[in-house]
């Protein structure tokens, strides 16, 4: 075997793995039924929603997005009382994958059925925090703060390790794109625009908290993911970009000691790197 063929054996195999841990072993025929299904979607290959939600960015993105959904303390509880998210950690974030491509990329029909299932279960997930706060996830106000998060996050590490950045019209429409999903499974005002978007973020401020959840959470994503020890060095590039996408409150309220600059100068190059070699084993399944 010479190195170039080495070369592309370690990028496929690099690849198969990402890919069956964010989609499971079985996704190749998931992507069959979602992007081979012939029918009507809510977006085009020429979407920006479709741009960001297929670049590797999202890795980073999404570990920013749990952290930062953390620190409400009521979507903490829903979490941390009913997800499994230690003990099925890769199960959720498979599950968590398979509805954002279907909404994105499927058919409205197959679109609609995803949501209508998570709704399903959003109406089971109910309780009490451990201040004794009532929560239930079909909230509309809870949904619209696990959505703007999201987004944020996602828009934010998309413009920060994406291998094609958006335009500001591009970005406006993004946020905009988002909430066909959002308003669909409960969310009753989702913001329209980038600005709309941060003012969004902004106003949950004063309800936020690190609550005892919210940091044990923090510590299981950034310091114990349920990887190998050979694996770890490669999330943690990624954990490392995630981290420095997060506002800088948010990282202080998290007690995750990385300060603006060693965000900037470190954390923020690392993210770039773990984004690369995604994108890089990615590309090995693809072509």
């Amino acid at each position: 075997m010479n190195a170039e063929s080495a070369t592309r054996l370690v990028q496929r195999r690099l690849g198969l793995a990402l890919r069956d841990r964010v989609a499971g072993e079985d996704a190749p025929e998931r992507a069959q039924r979602i992007w081979g299904k012939p029918g009507e979607r809510w977006f085009t290959p020429d979407d920006p929603i479709w741009r960001v939600h297929e670049d590797a960015s999202m890795f980073a993105g999404g570990i920013a997005s749990l952290l930062l959904q953390s620190l409400h303390p009521l979507a903490m509880a829903g979490v941390a009382g009913h997800s499994g998210y230690k003990s099925d950690a890769w199960g959720r974030l498979q599950r968590t994958s398979h509805y954002i491509a279907t909404t994105t990329y499927g058919t409205i029909e197959d679109a609609e059925a995803a949501i209508a299932r998570v709704r399903e279960i959003h109406e089971r997930v109910r309780g009490r925090d451990d201040l004794g706060r009532p929560y239930r996830a079909s909230d509309p106000h809870l949904l619209l703060w696990v959505h703007v998060a999201e987004i944020h996050s996602f828009l934010r590490a998309h413009q920060t390790f994406g291998a094609r950045p958006l335009s500001p019209r591009e970005t406006d429409r993004y946020v905009e794109q988002t909430g066909v999903a959002a308003r669909r499974l409960g969310v009753t005002h989702p913001p329209t625009d980038a600005l709309g978007l941060q003012r969004v973020l902004d106003s949950y401020r004063p309800e936020l908290e690190a609550t005892p959840a919210a940091l044990e959470a923090a510590r299981f994503l950034l310091l114990h993911p349920p990887l190998p020890l050979l694996a770890r060095a490669g999330y943690g590039t990624l954990a490392s970009g995630g981290v420095s996408l997060l506002p800088d409150w948010a990282r202080t309220m998290l007690r995750i000691p990385v300060p603006g600059p060693v965000a900037r100068h470190v954390a923020h190059p690392l993210g770039q790197l773990g984004t690369a070699a995604v994108r890089w084993g990615m590309a090995g399944v693809t072509a």
